[in-house]
């Protein structure tokens, strides 16, 4: 594996490339598009509604993300399309999958932090990493893998004399190294500011279970941090072909983690097992709205959610809610908007949300 690890980074494979190294690319794209299929259905029989960001960011990232972009590299590794049509195929995906993925994570912070200073911050990060990363890769990408690629008789040729031929390899290997580190590095900072937020809002109730769903939120994304590093660790040690066509597998995975972890979020907003927390802000929210006008309308909006079952524990919990604990207004604003984005119903008929 070692000689062919630069393998299909100018152009397609070679004809006497590894067949074990080709199977297990295949395998990988295969599984990519599987995840997907899965991803899809599973969000289109979750949602009772089919709007807002979190919904089409899963799904534009994932259609038109993650499976353009490994049956990209399958038109180019196996030469099956000329090479400027598998890298803009590639290209479109590689973009929507790796933005797409970024404004999941945004979308799902929004749920959980109020501050606009903050989340503008978070959406110019995503916007300008689009220009630094984004673009200037893509131009490498298409100089590498099309021009002087007319002449492919000798696709077995050694990394070294890619770069001689052609100049755009050894800017690409280096861009590419960067690009990884910078998108690895935003989505480390997304998913830390969503955990932190999340740890506040929970830390709001005292039962086990809002402590077991803590823990499984902190999990879940520390799974998707070593994901990622996976996936940086192979870029820097080179091993092209198989980073590349495991980073649509890891996608796919991680978009349906992400899809997880709002699964847990709303296992708090409906609260079916402890509503201790619910029911204390939501009850705590409706004591401080008089006190808070900024916030009443979307406390009396988060109120009328989903045919009053979290406001009859509310109600039913009277007496064990103390008034006396102030809850911030950040997150009395984001658990109202979860409740009324939730739009809650028994969770038995099908996990929706």
């Amino acid at each position: 594996m070692a000689e062919h690890k630069m393998a299909g980074l100018a152009g397609p494979l070679g004809d006497d490339e590894d067949g074990v190294l080709k199977a297990v690319l295949v395998i990988f794209i295969a599984l990519s598009c599987y995840n997907i299929v899965e991803l899809v259905v599973l969000v289109l029989s979750t949602f009772r509604r089919w709007q807002g960001l979190y919904f089409y960011s899963l799904l534009i990232s994932g259609v038109i993300g993650v499976v353009p972009y490994s049956l990209g590299f399958l038109l180019k590794f196996f030469r099956i399309a000329s090479p400027a049509i598998s890298v803009t195929v590639l290209t479109v995906g590689w973009w929507t999958m790796v933005t797409g993925q970024a404004f999941v994570l945004y979308s799902r912070l929004h749920l959980v932090l109020r501050d606009e200073r903050t989340l503008r911050r978070v959406l110019y990060m995503i916007i300008v990493n689009v220009f630094l990363l984004h673009v200037p890769t893509t131009v490498l990408t298409f100089g590498t893998n099309v021009v002087d690629q007319t002449d492919s008789s000798d696709l077995r040729k050694s990394l070294e004399n890619a770069s001689q031929e052609n100049p755009f390899v050894d800017a690409y290997n280096i861009m590419e190294k960067i690009q990884m580190t910078g998108f690895t590095v935003q989505e480390v900072i997304i998913s830390a500011l969503y955990v932190w937020e999340t740890t506040k809002m929970l830390q709001l109730g005292s039962s086990r279970e809002n402590r077991r769903i803590m823990h499984q939120l902190v999990g879940i994304n520390v799974m998707i941090v070593i994901m990622d590093l996976v996936l940086l660790g192979l870029e820097y040690a080179s091993y092209y072909a198989i980073q590349i066509t495991l980073k649509g597998v890891i996608y796919s995975v991680k978009l349906k983690l992400e899809f997880a972890v709002l699964g847990k979020l709303v296992d708090v907003v409906h609260g079916n097992k402890q509503p201790g927390l619910v029911g204390s802000l939501i009850h705590l929210a409706s004591l401080q709205a008089s006190n808070h006008p900024g916030v009443s309308s979307a406390v009396q909006g988060g109120l009328s959610f989903g045919r009053g079952s979290v406001v009859n524990s509310a109600s039913r919990n009277h007496h064990a809610c103390q008034p006396s604990v102030e809850v911030p207004d950040d997150k009395i604003l984001a658990m109202t908007e979860v409740s009324t984005w939730v739009e809650h119903h028994p969770r038995d008929n099908g996990n929706s949300v």
